[in-house]
Formats: C-alpha cells, structure tokens, sequence
C-alpha cells in the first residue's frame, strides 16, 4: 500500500461524552483501531480536528518506524487524505514520507 491508501483508510470513530468535573462535561472522541488516537474538548468539532491530526500522526510514526498501521478495511477510493493533512497542517511531513524512496509504505 501507498502512503495516500494508508491514510484513506476509514476507522472505527467512537464517542463519548466524559465528566470532566461535577457539571462540566467533555466530548471523548477515539479511534480505538489506532493506538493512542484520542482527542477530547468541549467542542465536538475540535475534538474531531485533534483526532484526525493524531490520526494521520499516528500514521505517519508508525510508517516512519518501519511497521504498518492497521488496515481494518480498505482505503475509501474517494478520499482525499492529502487535503486533511494540508489543512491540519501536515503536508510538509506528509509529503517528505511519499517522496522519500525508501520510506516503508508499502507491502512487502
């Protein structure tokens, strides 16, 4: 697999919503398939945000240390991982990993 299929690939989102404190609630978003991708925030759409970044993070470090993040179930065709990464800033690491010839991204 290619560094774009790898990020393409639909995980299972779970949500929950945490007493952070008597009152005060947090919205607990994971990707329970991706080790340590966990965002919580008061706002769910920012909690999305910072778990997407860690997951294509997650991605990244994982490929980076030569092992393959798990693939549950295929890429989505219609995917555009590259725009998530430019908008969460991290084209620059993204693209440095795919144009990186011997970068381990795909299947041996």
């Amino acid at each position: 697999m290619q560094l774009r299929e790898f990020l393409s690939v639909p995980y299972l989102l779970e949500a929950e919503a945490v007493e952070a404190a008597p009152g005060q609630w947090l919205v607990r978003l994971t990707y329970p398939e991706l080790p340590g991708c966990v965002a919580e925030g008061a706002v769910v759409e920012h909690a999305l945000r910072d778990l997407e970044r860690r997951r294509i993070e997650t991605i990244l470090d994982l490929l980076e240390d030569g092992h393959e993040p798990p693939v549950p179930r295929p890429p989505l065709a219609g995917a555009d991982p590259l725009w998530t990464a430019r908008d969460l800033g991290l084209a620059d690491r993204v693209a440095a990993l795919a144009d990186n010839p011997r970068a381990p991204v795909a299947r041996g």
